[in-house]
């Protein structure tokens, strides 16, 4: 099976060798027919690097490291 990619956007960096990301999505309500937007935080594993709070960044799908954290940090994105 492939392992899920997300992108969203770092919001906790105080913890060693992990980050909190959030990851936001849209979709439409399906009796109201309205675009509701909502977000989930992830914790995602990195061994090393230097993100800030604010940054875009994709996480991938891997094993668990942690109780909670099951995403590892893949790289930065664009914009």
């Amino acid at each position: 099976m492939p392992k899920r990619i997300l992108q969203g956007v770092v919001i906790g960096d105080k913890n060693e060798k992990t980050l909190v990301v959030s990851v936001a999505r849209r979709y439409v309500h399906p009796l109201y027919k309205k675009t509701i937007n909502s977000s989930k935080k992830y914790q995602a594993h990195l061994e090393s690097g230097d993100y800030k709070i604010g940054d875009k960044v994709e996480i991938i799908e891997s094993r668990p490291y942690s109780k909670t954290k099951r995403f590892e940090v893949l790289n930065r994105t664009k914009a």
